[in-house]
């Protein structure tokens, strides 16, 4: 039973790390444009380096 007086601050602390990074990313704008992505991925125009 005592080692619950370590997991539960450790996981309390993993979880807050885990969200401030969310909240980092979404303050960056790092998620603005999924819909050009897709349609980028679709289009093949993104794979136009020469082969060698």
């Amino acid at each position: 039973m005592n080692i619950l007086a370590y997991l539960i601050p450790i996981s309390l602390c993993l979880g807050g790390l885990g969200l401030a990074f969310f909240v980092y990313t979404v303050r960056t704008n790092q998620y603005d444009d999924p819909e050009g992505d897709a349609h980028r991925i679709l289009s093949g125009d993104y794979d136009k380096s020469p082969r060698n």
